[in-house]
């Protein structure tokens, strides 16, 4: 895949057009106010039936300072003592949640995201896992992840982490130059990020992970790869190289942000594509999309053995796992229902003082909605589709029902990003590139004029 061929750039040109980042399907657009309890109330009642296997997420909505380019549900402020407010409310949804699932369910995964989660306090921190082992059961070899922003974290927060038993880390980094980081309003200095990451080793929080993104405004593909250089003396085990997603009507923030600083299509594709050329040659496999990681780590071990999945946190392994999300915005994941919480702070905390779970928006999957995310899925994580999967390998039930789509592939196929067989199609390298885009063309709701508008672009 030669850099900045002019074919290729031609190709982004043509394919870069708002699309769904498929963490879910149905996405979470899809999600609505207007929902029957009693379908959430049977979805609980089954749930509560037997013993499962889960993930939790919880959300960590608050940030001391407000990165411009960010678009995730935060609260910027200075004043710690509301974490301990927060994890009054947190305790209180536990309490809740705890009601709806089998008392022998355990927890696989957890994950804390946000905002800044490290914006906790050492002992809140502390408290936070004592709630969860004391609410839930977890399991032995749990993998547990939290998101940390290397300016804001100390060795006493690193300790309580270990404590309460987390063993993976993801440091959000951006770009290590600093006109860039002026640019964007996020100050890091690359030896704070290399301080954190040792201290993180030092205590046994061996797994790290590295976030970039490209596209920022003052970035250019020689600082980026200046960028990559310094995060690959870290030796993370993962990179989530995320492409910069410029919704200025959607997230006011972004409208801080210079436009005219932002790099250009081409600019952007000899990012990703040098990000693409260069990280298998120090051993990190190209999973998809944005992720990466070293062939002996369990999402390339998931890529490998099939069990790869995306969930609302991207790529993940254990694709047999419900997610149950807590706090403020945190979406859940069943298999037959997706729900996300009030997204308002006061609102989340009127809901569970009155003693109900804080669920804002629901949606219910249909049938049709069931076949298209496995469908939607393979592409995303299998990077192929085998038509005999569906519709217990009738193919001309497959040939019938899909037969719009499969007539849209033959463009696809002129281009090379697939490569359509008897039984199905494989996804080219080329291809790779343009995974949402393949995904979309089963995607029946992007017919819909909200879904035209909700996106992000694709490269």
């Amino acid at each position: 895949m030669p850099l900045q061929s002019e074919q290729l750039l031609n190709l982004v040109t043509k394919y870069n057009v708002p699309g769904p980042r498929y963490t879910s399907y149905p996405t979470a657009v899809q999600f609505t106010e207007q929902f029957d309890s009693d379908v959430l109330n049977s979805f609980h009642k089954n749930r509560v039936r037997e013993r499962r296997e889960l993930s939790l997420y919880i959300h960590i909505p608050f940030c001391f300072s407000l990165c411009w380019f960010c678009g995730c549900t935060k609260v910027i402020t200075k004043d710690q003592g509301r974490g301990d407010v927060y994890l009054d409310y947190l305790e209180k949804e536990m309490e809740l949640v705890y009601q709806t699932i089998h008392p022998d369910s355990v927890f696989k995964q957890i994950h804390f995201g946000g905002g800044t989660p490290t914006f906790l306090t050492p002992d809140q921190l502390q408290r936070l896992g004592m709630i969860i082992h004391d609410q839930f059961q977890v399991h032995d070899s749990v993998e547990f992840s939290v998101e940390i922003d290397p300016r804001r974290v100390g060795e006493e927060h690193i300790i309580a982490l270990k404590e309460i038993g987390c063993n993976r880390a993801s440091l959000g980094v951006q770009d290590t130059n600093e006109e860039v980081q002026k640019a964007v309003h996020r100050i890091q200095p690359f030896e704070q990020t290399e301080k954190v990451s040792g201290l993180l080793r030092k205590h046994g929080i061996t797994n790290i992970n590295i976030d970039l993104i490209y596209g920022l405004p003052k970035q250019t593909p020689g600082l980026f790869k200046k960028t990559i250089s310094d995060v690959m003396q870290l030796d993370p085990d993962r990179f989530a190289i995320y492409s910069y997603a410029h919704l200025p009507s959607i997230m006011p923030a972004q409208r801080l942000l210079n436009e005219a600083d932002m790099p250009t299509t081409g600019e952007k594709l000899n990012m990703l594509v040098h990000a693409i050329q260069t990280l298998p040659e120090y051993d990190y496999q190209y999973i998809g999309m944005d992720h990466f990681a070293k062939e002996n780590d369990e999402l390339s071990l998931a890529l490998k053995d099939g069990s790869l999945q995306r969930n609302f946190q991207g790529y993940s392994t254990h694709a047999e796992l419900e997610m149950i999300g807590l706090g403020m915005s945190a979406i859940s994941q069943g298999d037959a229902l997706y729900t996300q919480n009030e997204k308002d702070l006061n609102a989340y905390y009127q809901m569970l003082d009155g003693g109900r779970l804080p669920i804002k928006k629901v949606l219910s999957l249909s049938d049709e909605d069931h076949l298209r995310r496995e469908l939607i899925m393979q592409i995303m994580c299998k990077r192929k589709l085998d038509y005999g999967q569906f519709f217990d390998g009738d193919r001309s039930r497959f040939d019938e029902h899909f037969s719009e789509e499969l007539s849209r592939l033959k463009e696809f196929e002129m281009d090379g990003f697939v490569e359509i067989t008897d039984t199905g199609f494989n996804i080219t390298d080329l291809g790779k590139l343009f995974l949402r885009n393949i995904a979309m063309v089963f995607d029946e709701y992007l017919k819909q004029k909200l879904h035209q508008t909700a996106y992000s672009k694709t490269v």
